[in-house]
């Protein structure tokens, strides 16, 4: 492969961050299926993947927003359903908020609950988050059974609904059914992806995408 390769010239990380923005916004010219914050989400969605098909993908659940906005307000408690996502989702932003980000995955009460009942960890995690912990936000981006365990939950009373579950498991096996059977639960405000698209970093920037808002109206910083 031959011929002279043009480099956009940037120097620092937020202007690559601006650039790609931009070019986001210029090849999703407006009038856009979403405005506003769900804008900001969807955009930030296809600035973590490269995907723009997410657009036609991702669903808000009409309370997903204004709920999850108002729990990032208070400081609440969020659980992820693999380290990849608590990673990704950077205490530079959540400090400020004063907001625990927590993964239960390699609890040893997890481990040996999972174990002994043979289930997956992912479903142990989501059962002692729900009991002890009662976050506010759920992000699971890789484990069909955590989010088919708290719809499950929630629908036989068992759990209150959170705040907020961020609802984008990746995969063929229950990943698509797992959000189906989320969107089709009217009590739990979601934001989640139709079909088998999603993974932790996708579902970890849809919080980053909120608090970003957050940040901006207490006019604090979540940069390094």
């Amino acid at each position: 492969m031959s011929g002279k390769v043009e480099l956009m010239a940037v120097a620092k990380p937020g202007d690559i961050e601006k650039k790609s923005f931009e070019i986001i916004d210029s090849e999703v010219p407006e009038p856009r299926r979403f405005d506003g914050i769900e804008w900001q989400i969807a955009r930030r969605m296809v600035h973590t993947t490269a995907d723009f098909e997410l657009i036609d993908l991702v669903r808000f659940h009409p309370d997903a927003v204004s709920a999850g906005l108002a729990a990032l307000r208070e400081g609440c408690s969020i659980v992820t359903d693999t380290e990849m996502a608590r990673c990704g989702i950077p205490m530079r932003r959540m400090t400020p908020l004063g907001c625990e980000v927590r993964c239960l995955m390699n609890d040893p009460e997890v481990i040996a609950s999972a174990k002994k009942n043979s289930t997956t960890r992912a479903h142990a995690a989501l059962e002692l988050a729900a009991s002890s912990l009662k976050p506010a936000i759920h992000v699971i981006g890789n484990a069909p059974t955590a989010l088919i365990r708290l719809v499950t939950l929630v629908e036989e009373g068992k759990m209150a609904p959170p705040a907020l579950v961020v609802g984008m498991p990746v995969g063929f096996v229950n990943a698509a059914e797992s959000k189906a059977l989320l969107m089709n639960s009217e009590s739990i405000p979601y934001i989640a992806i139709e079909g088998r698209k999603g993974g932790s970093a996708l579902a970890a920037c849809v919080i980053n995408a909120l608090a970003e808002v957050v940040l901006a109206e207490k006019n604090l910083s979540g940069e390094i």
